[in-house]
């Protein structure tokens, strides 16, 4: 157990803290997909945050907790695009310099955007190298932060402002919400959802989404402890592969989290099809994960009120096209 977990009050500050500077996404009801689904739909579309995706909000709020004298130091991370672009975005608010180490495969968009946010890339091989190995190398180097992508307790504080923001809005659109579904790598996003909702709807249950093969949190959950998941393939969704959730994701998780679940490759891209046509965004395959889980049926509705995390939209357009063709009628 970790020695300090952030709490709903974490969670309180971070939204005071990063307002203005991010995007408040809004909540929208999808009344056609309610309808397919039997129930009532809830999207909180991430991927039109800064950035593309939710990551800047803990970021951010980490960042703004390093010390005026320690800021010229700058910024490390490690991450295969969206906590990289969130950081290297937080990085230019605050006049840091960022350098972030990244997989060579990784998406092509999500490296250039990186750079056009003023990042240095340090690329790995990620069948060979570790990338926590790679980001310590380039600390002891240069020296700076290390910004971890999920297991930091101001990371996770950032995160759950999104949980705040549903339980509000929810609230303000007189729905009460069964569940919130939001998608699962390392668990930051996730379980700080899960920590806010406990705080702002205690009612409402949170449940991860992870892809197959990297359902960590699903294993881990289930053996009451961290376990990692049985990696053998690439997923399509290359922001959730992480084997295993962070220290404190699991920790938070144990607490607040209502259950895990996991789809495989072709629901993420039916999902990514179907944000094309159905809902006119443009969502990644890892941050379609929570939508792919209801259109699935691996989540049934069954006339609950749910709230789905659509948590990224940097998606190449060569991905797209292949979930597109794939899925023409999703």
């Amino acid at each position: 157990m970790p020695d300090v977990l952030p709490t709903y009050a974490d969670c309180q500050a971070a939204a005071a803290r990063i307002a203005g500077a991010i995007v408040r996404t809004p909540l929208l009801e999808n009344v056609a997909l309610g309808q397919r689904l039997g129930g009532r739909v809830f999207l909180k579309p991430e991927n039109l945050q800064r950035t593309g995706s939710f990551k800047i909000r803990g970021a951010l709020n980490r960042m703004l907790q390093i010390p005026p004298d320690l800021r010229g130091q700058g910024v490390v991370a490690f991450s295969s695009g969206n906590h990289a672009q969130g950081v290297a975005a937080a990085a230019a608010l605050l006049g840091m310099p960022a350098t972030i180490v990244m997989p060579a495969d990784a998406p092509r968009i999500k490296r250039e955007n990186t750079r056009a946010l003023g990042a240095a890339i340090v690329d790995y091989d990620r069948a060979r190298e570790d990338r926590e190995a790679v980001a310590a190398r380039v600390l002891a180097e240069k020296g700076g932060t290390l910004i971890k992508p999920f297991d930091d307790a101001a990371i996770v504080a950032g995160q759950g402002t999104i949980g705040l923001e549903i339980a509000a809005d929810a609230a303000a659109a007189g729905a009460y919400l069964d569940a919130v579904l939001a998608p699962c790598s390392g668990g930051g996003l996730v379980s700080g959802i899960a920590l806010a909702m406990a705080g702002a709807s205690p009612g409402t249950k949170v449940l991860s989404v992870e892809p197959a093969g990297y359902d960590g949190m699903r294993l881990s959950l289930a053996a009451g402890q961290r376990t990692a998941a049985h990696v053998s393939t690439i997923s399509i969704a290359d922001c959730l592969m992480a084997p295993m959730p962070g220290e404190i994701p699991f920790a938070l998780a144990r607490r607040h989290l209502s259950g895990a679940l996991s789809i495989d490759d072709d629901a993420l891209r039916r999902a990514v099809s179907y944000a094309v046509f159905a809902l006119k965004l443009v969502v990644e395959p890892g941050g379609s994960a929570a939508l792919a889980a209801l259109l699935s049926g691996v989540y049934p509705l069954n006339g609950k009120t749910v709230a789905v995390v659509l948590s990224g939209g940097n998606c190449d357009p060569e991905t797209l096209s292949a979930c597109c063709t794939a899925f023409p009628a999703p």
